[in-house]
């Protein structure tokens, strides 16, 4: 299966094995492994080191996302509230709610995170290691938002 690629869902099992997942470095000391891509869900494991952003503020127009905190404790801003969910914690965000989250500053954290999405997204998350390296602006993404359905706001 490589990458995580999914198929066809509908008549068959989704296996993705711990080394076949493509793993993007992030210059933190953290980094995503994307697990499933391009399915009926788009699934990756986010590691971020003490302090580091996970995603500046965004909002999804379609897909929920789902976030089931491993380790660490991770700040999450959803609307207008902050919550800091620790291990074992689970936080899922409706379509139109602007959030953003990030580790605390006490120790690293890892998160599980899980969209109701088809859209193709691993491209994505290369791109977004590209730009925490600085191999790559910001402004690149901007005008794939719509693709991805991760459009920036100036406030969550």
């Amino acid at each position: 299966m490589g990458e995580g690629k999914v198929r066809d869902t509908e008549t068959a099992a989704v296996v993705v094995q711990a080394q076949d997942a493509e793993y993007v470095p992030l210059p933190h000391g953290g980094g995503f492994t994307l697990l499933m891509d391009g399915g009926p869900l788009a699934v990756n494991r986010l590691a971020l080191g003490p302090g580091a952003a996970g995603a500046r503020p965004h909002v999804h127009s379609s897909a929920a996302e789902l976030f089931h905190v491993l380790s660490g404790t991770v700040e999450f801003r959803l609307g207008g509230t902050v919550e800091e969910v620790g291990p074992g914690g689970l936080v899922l965000v409706p379509p139109g709610l602007p959030h953003a989250f990030g580790a605390t500053t006490d120790g690293p954290a890892e998160l599980l995170v899980v969209m109701n999405s088809s859209a193709e997204r691993f491209e994505y998350f290369r791109a977004l290691g590209r730009i925490q390296h600085g191999l790559q602006p910001f402004t690149d993404l901007l005008p794939l938002q719509d693709q991805y359905d991760v459009h920036f706001v100036d406030h969550a």
